[in-house]
C-alpha cells in the first residue's frame, strides 16, 4: 500500500525550452502553499543522508536541481520511495510525512521551497516520537 497522494505529489514544473538552454519556473501557482523560504543542499558527501524528520505544519517541495537522490517517506503506516533525478519535477510533501534523503548522485543539488520559516518546534526528530504523533 501506498501513501495517500492528499500527502505527498509529483509536480512538473513548467519548462521553457530553447536552444539556448531550458528554463523552468516554481511561482505560487506550482504548489500548493505560499512560499516562506527557499533552501538548497549540495556537496552532500558520498552515502550521507539529510532529513530524518517530519513536520506538524509546514509543507515542502524538493528538486533535485542537478544529479539525483531518493526521498524515502513514511506516513506512520506505509512507505514510499521516489526519486527525484530532473530539474523540472518537484516532489510535494505535506505535513506530518516522515522524510530521509539518500543516496545522492555525485554533484547533486536538492531545492527545497517551504511554506514557513524555521521553526525548530515544528520538527519532529525522533522516529519514535513520530509514530506517536500518528496516532
Amino acid at each position: 500500500m501506498e501513501i495517500n497522494n492528499n500527502e505527498i505529489q509529483i509536480i512538473s514544473i513548467p519548462k521553457i525550452e530553447d536552444r539556448r538552454g531550458n528554463l523552468s519556473v516554481i511561482e505560487n501557482d506550482t504548489i500548493p502553499f505560499e512560499i516562506k523560504r527557499v533552501y538548497y543542499v549540495y556537496d552532500i558527501p558520498s552515502g550521507a543522508e539529510r532529513g530524518g524528520h517530519a513536520h506538524k505544519n509546514l509543507q515542502q517541495f524538493l528538486v533535485a536541481l542537478s544529479g539525483s537522490f531518493d526521498v524515502i517517506l513514511n506516513d506512520g503506516k506505509h512507505e514510499n520511495v521516489v526519486t527525484l533525478n530532473k530539474p523540472n519535477v518537484g516532489l510535494l510533501i505535506k505535513s506530518g510525512i516522515w522524510r530521509e534523503l539518500k543516496n545522492f548522485s555525485s554533484g547533486a543539488v536538492c531545492l527545497v521551497v517551504a511554506s514557513e520559516v524555521y521553526l525548530k518546534e515544528d520538527y519532529i526528530r525522533d522516529f519514535d516520537e513520530f509514530l506517536k504523533y500518528k496516532l
